[in-house]
């Protein structure tokens, strides 16, 4: 299911970004990292499950989920990251394929996660089908979903002093529309409302549906205290803040991510988890 735009991510994944560096190099990626690990053990299910990761980059979750005792598959759109993923250490059973269209059987896993791949669908229905598609391959059970906030690049830029004309513009369009402007940084993508998120989950059929902040309200602190000497004193402060205000629904959109969560109904109607 190739597309322009799925050329111009691989693009920007292979030759302009590296994702194995983003959640160590900045703070705000390591309070995701860290508070995403601590949400992904509350959420699925007891080891050993077999969890399908799609979008899963160079298996940096996978990894995690691995050691704890699960049987990890790994997906991704782009083959620099598929070939990371396999040769790590543990090496991930893993793919390249499209979240739109996944090359597994029906049923086939205890729970999935598309961490990524929901940011990069620009269009609903796109967005609708991938879950469409993770909630075929999962039993009754559990699917985690993350998205980037609505009001994620515009806070960025304000704490690492990069305020400026277009940025500002950049804030004001993305009041009405959240795709992203490759212009100004990043790549294809679009910026999700906390509602919007909540929506797509229900229109691809998940139940007991909630979505909570990942970074929660400290990250642009963290950020913007990355070169004080207080900096780890700061990010641990965010991470205090997360685990206490992730759920708040007054503060979501505060995140730089968000974090939805799902179970996938059984034939009768009911769901498992």
């Amino acid at each position: 299911m190739a597309d322009p735009s799925s050329a111009i991510i691989v693009d920007y994944y292979t030759s302009r970004h590296q994702e194995a560096d983003r959640l160590r190099s900045h703070p705000s990626g390591r309070l995701e990292w860290l508070r995403t690990l601590e949400l992904l053990d509350e959420l699925l299910p007891a080891s050993p499950a077999r969890i399908l990761d799609v979008g899963g980059a160079d298996g940096a979750y996978a990894r995690h989920l691995a050691a704890a005792g699960h049987r990890v598959r790994l997906l991704d759109l782009v083959p620099a990251h598929v070939r990371q993923a396999r040769s790590g250490r543990p090496a991930i059973d893993a793919d390249v394929a499209d979240a739109r269209a996944l090359p597994e059987t029906d049923d086939g896993y205890d729970a999935t996660l598309l961490l990524g791949p929901l940011y990069h669908l620009v269009a609903r229905e796109d967005r609708i089908t991938a879950l469409t598609e993770a909630v075929r391959v999962t039993r009754p059970g559990g699917l985690v979903a993350a998205a980037i906030s609505r009001f994620a690049g515009p806070l960025h830029f304000a704490a690492t002093r990069r305020w400026a004309g277009p940025i500002a513009r950049e804030a004001r369009t993305l009041l009405t529309d959240g795709r992203n402007d490759p212009g100004i940084g990043f790549t294809v993508a679009y910026f999700h409302r906390v509602e919007e998120l909540a929506d797509e989950f229900g229109a691809a059929g998940l139940t007991q549906v909630a979505v909570q902040g990942i970074e929660g309200p400290g990250w642009t602190a963290a950020e913007a205290a990355a070169d004080a000497p207080d900096a780890d004193v700061v990010l641990d402060h965010a991470l205090g803040l997360a685990r206490v205000y992730g759920r708040e629904p007054a503060l979501l959109a505060a995140s730089a991510h968000l974090l939805a969560s799902g179970f996938v109904a059984g034939a009768d109607g009911g769901t498992a988890g």
